[in-house]
């Protein structure tokens, strides 16, 4: 018998996340685009759960948002200004406070950010030039990620939804808007990694019995000793 699915969270009806979340209100308006492949095959997938959190956000599925309504429509609204959160030497860094109130003129600010493996993110990128064209942002001097169930691939790699957590940080001390939730983000994170550990410990103990052998424990010692991180994710030129 299948389980039961919460179809807001994408987690099993009994160990819905629904009901602990409080979106936040901002005046930032976040955009993720998920790759098919977080939605079809990631169970713990932060950029769905950050989401959650947001109450002025949306969640769109794909691979290129060229002829994407709801994407077209945000990035061409005269009101609206739209960015891409993505490093390198053309971002404008708002941990330096590059992006100013007077830049925006009186529009809502609108973040695209790109929910996908790290192998992933470049193709998407490639193949939507809309998002291309965007200004980019980015934070510097971010925390080292706090995974533990997923080695990530390189310092400075974030999940989608530290990611998210370092911007409104970086957008609160600027000025840009306000984070009055800064603990529940982190929580949830680390609330979903302990009950991904612990459901992978249980099943480990008692053996896979669908596939006749045992499933590896999950990764629980500390993550390894990284340099400190300045972007939330490997610069690559987009060719």
């Amino acid at each position: 018998m299948s389980r039961v699915m919460c179809y807001r969270c994408y987690w099993p009806a009994q160990h819905c996340w629904c009901g602990t979340i409080t979106p936040m209100a901002t005046r930032t308006k976040f955009v993720f685009l998920m790759h098919p492949y977080e939605h079809k095959r990631v169970k713990a997938n932060t950029g769905r759960l950050t989401h959650l959190c947001l109450s002025d956000s949306e969640l769109h599925l794909g691979i290129g948002f060229d002829e994407h309504e709801a994407v077209q429509a945000l990035i061409n609204d005269p009101k609206n200004y739209p960015v891409l959160l993505y490093p390198g030497p053309e971002a404008r860094d708002l941990s330096k406070g590059e992006l100013h109130a007077a830049d925006l003129a009186g529009r809502r600010l609108v973040v695209f950010l790109l929910d996908a493996t790290w192998r992933l993110v470049r193709p998407m990128l490639r193949t939507s030039l809309s998002l291309q064209k965007l200004p980019r942002i980015m934070f510097s001097n971010a925390a080292p990620s706090r995974y533990v169930i997923k080695r990530q691939p390189e310092p400075g790699c974030l999940s989608t939804l530290e990611a998210t957590h370092e911007l409104l940080t970086a957008l609160d001390r600027s000025g840009l808007d306000t984070y009055p939730q800064p603990e529940q983000l982190l929580t949830l994170f680390q609330r979903m990694q302990d009950f991904q550990i612990r459901r992978t410990e249980e099943n480990a103990l008692l053996g896979d019995s669908r596939h006749g052998h045992r499933i590896r424990t999950a990764r629980t010692d500390p993550p390894r000793a990284v340099p400190k991180r300045h972007r939330i994710f490997p610069v690559t030129p987009v060719s």
